[in-house]
């Protein structure tokens, strides 16, 4: 049995990953994460923040958002993906440049052994910006 320090759940596996405490910033989420994933967790934010210089940072839905006027795009961390939701339009117009990853509605899967596909995330990040943007 392993308790966690932090909220005092108890586990059968020791230092299981779990969700104690909801994160109240970016900065919280990315600390909350595996250290293997938390660099490219700041890859994705850095991405964004450049796509989106304007959007404010914030969490909803429990993850990392960008808002501006209402809620533009959200990143995760899984297990073996990080997690980019731009919504389901923004994913049927990429359409093409995304038929080489895991996508469905509203949701693409970046595996965690390739490396982010920074362009393509800006051009996502942009476009929901427009679309979205207030």
């Amino acid at each position: 049995m392993w308790i966690c320090p932090k909220c005092g759940r108890t586990f059968e596996k020791e230092n299981r990953r779990h969700d104690c405490g909801k994160p109240q910033t970016i900065d919280d989420y990315i600390a909350q994460q595996d250290e293997a994933v938390r660099p490219r967790l700041q890859e994705m934010r850095e991405i964004l923040r450049a796509a989106l210089p304007g959007a404010e940072e914030r969490i909803s839905w429990s993850m990392p958002t960008y808002w501006k006027g209402r809620n533009l795009i959200h990143f995760a961390a899984f297990k073996k993906h990080l997690g980019l939701y731009p919504g389901g339009e923004a994913t049927a117009v990429f359409a093409e440049d995304l038929r080489n990853y895991d996508v469905s509605k509203g949701a693409i899967r970046l595996p965690c052994g390739r490396e982010l596909p920074a362009e393509l995330i800006a051009r996502i990040a942009r476009w929901c910006l427009e679309a979205y943007g207030q």
